[in-house]
């Protein structure tokens, strides 16, 4: 194992800002996902909508990425993306995911794993219509995840709808929403001497069943 001045192995950070129990949380995971989103919100953290998504082939070769939360409902959560892409080929053949966000600064993550869908057209036309122009013509000029010979390809895609559309940018047909319909939704707080607290919520005849996990 290759070593440094400064070992990967003694790097680590003890938690110790709150605790998390039964008591303290919400009978639905939903409820208990606003109360800790209003909290992060209101700690004003960086990208706090910043969330890692997991997918996975068919054949169940993993890949990762950060993809932002653009909303949330008691259905799930939503975000958007190229549907040619990457991840929106795996999840045309393998439509389950795992989503994590991690806030550091208040030593918590949650984890939700569940069945993913395309929203509606309309859903999606109404949240591109709210994008920046920019935003906009980048979603028709990148063909995401496919190999490019140099970034000259991007920027002559983008004077090219540039010149192509006026301020009102249509939605590319191949881009669009996703939501994740949890079945499984985690809390984790971080404590002292790795002795974490993990509140789960999984998903049983239409019925939330919370309960404790070891750390």
């Amino acid at each position: 194992m290759l070593q440094s001045n400064d070992p990967i192995s003694n790097i680590r950070t003890e938690y110790k800002l709150k605790s998390l129990s039964e008591e303290d949380t919400a009978a639905n995971p939903f409820e208990q996902f606003v109360t800790w989103w209003n909290e992060a919100r209101n700690s004003r953290l960086q990208e706090v909508n910043a969330m890692t998504l997991s997918t996975a082939t068919k054949d169940g070769t993993p890949s990762s990425r950060i993809v932002l939360l653009k909303g949330y409902d008691p259905r799930g959560f939503i975000f958007f993306t190229n549907y040619n892409s990457a991840k929106g080929n795996e999840l045309a053949e393998n439509p389950k995911a795992s989503l994590l966000f991690f806030w550091k600064e208040l030593e918590r993550q949650v984890r939700i794993d569940g069945i993913v869908q395309k929203i509606t057209p309309i859903e999606s036309d109404m949240y591109f219509k709210s994008r920046p122009i920019g935003s906009k013509i980048g979603a028709w000029a990148s063909p995401q995840s496919s190999v490019i010979e140099s970034r000259k390809v991007l920027e002559d895609n983008v004077t090219k709808y540039e010149s192509q559309f006026d301020e009102n940018v249509p939605r590319p047909p191949h881009w669009g929403g996703y939501i994740v319909l949890a079945n499984k939704i985690e809390f984790w707080q971080g404590r002292s001497s790795r002795l974490h607290d993990r509140i789960h919520y999984r998903l049983q005849d239409n019925n939330w069943i919370r309960e404790r996990l070891a750390p």
